[in-house]
């Protein structure tokens, strides 16, 4: 389902005027759990009000909730702040040049992050190798992974950088 309005236009800097602080992965894909001062990266405006919106969803539900009743929410939320999106979309992977299966992501906000949302007691890391996997396969670059089982939000926030 496309939640639509007029798209936004965003200067993006080249990728030599990022500076991202956190752990780079082998893939090449960055991973931080909390912006530090003065750290760039791509996407980041949209991010913040992405993750403004998820903090307004938590602040009223709190943890303990299925994943699907921070979904709803948070849809609704992202439209209240006139943010397009799709929930639920399947993209198609592809293997050698074949399509070898489809993938279903939560929430691809402004077809520029990707959003994976969880309700789990800890994330591990085969949470944020699943949110790389689904940013190759639609060709994004940047994704959030956001935990609502957590009493802070903050303590359940990944941002993915490729």
């Amino acid at each position: 389902m496309d939640h639509s309005q007029e798209p936004r236009q965003q200067a993006s800097p080249s990728d030599g005027e990022y500076r991202l602080a956190g752990a780079r992965r082998p893939n090449g894909a960055h991973v931080s759990s909390r912006g530090e001062a003065g750290e760039r990266y791509p996407e980041q405006e949209l991010t913040r009000a992405i993750i403004g919106c998820a903090v307004q969803v938590h602040k009223a539900l709190g943890p303990g909730f299925l994943e699907s009743i921070y979904e709803n929410a948070l849809a609704h939320e992202l439209s209240k702040q006139g943010l397009r999106f799709t929930r639920q979309a399947i993209v198609k992977v592809h293997y050698d040049g074949i399509e070898v299966g489809e993938h279903r992501l939560d929430l691809f906000v402004e077809s520029r992050v990707v959003v994976e949302l969880k309700s789990v007691d800890a994330m591990v890391p085969k949470h944020t190798a699943q949110l790389i996997s689904t940013l190759k396969a639609v060709g994004a670059r940047v994704g959030l992974l956001i935990n609502f089982d957590e009493i802070k939000l903050v303590d359940g926030l990944q941002r993915v950088v490729l």
